[in-house]
């Protein structure tokens, strides 16, 4: 493994739909260098930006033996990427929150 990130998530809207946007902050762990990231949309979802949140900043990622913790506050997103990633084999292990 090359690298471990931390990559925090937030994505919100405005009404459900309504205008909304997501945010990304990504820490490499043991060094100061970080990064972050943010797009808005006009008409959007709650789930949506959680979700897009997640995905952007795992395809932020530039080499695929980084260590990722991801952290969000979207029981949504944490069921759904624990799903797909359960299903996909790649999910070595969960948190208690993600159930």
């Amino acid at each position: 493994m090359d690298h471990e990130v931390h990559i925090y998530t937030d994505g919100a809207a405005k009404g459900n739909p309504g205008p909304g946007g997501y945010g990304i902050v990504m820490e490499w762990v043991g060094k100061t260098y970080r990064k972050e990231f943010h797009e808005g949309f006009r008409h959007t979802t709650n789930n949506r930006m959680e979700l897009l949140a997640v995905i952007v900043g795992l395809e932020k990622l530039k080499t695929e033996s980084t260590k990722v913790l991801v952290v969000s506050d979207s029981k949504y997103s944490s069921r759904t990427f624990a799903k797909i990633w359960r299903q996909r084999n790649v999910w070595n292990a969960c948190s208690p929150h993600c159930s």
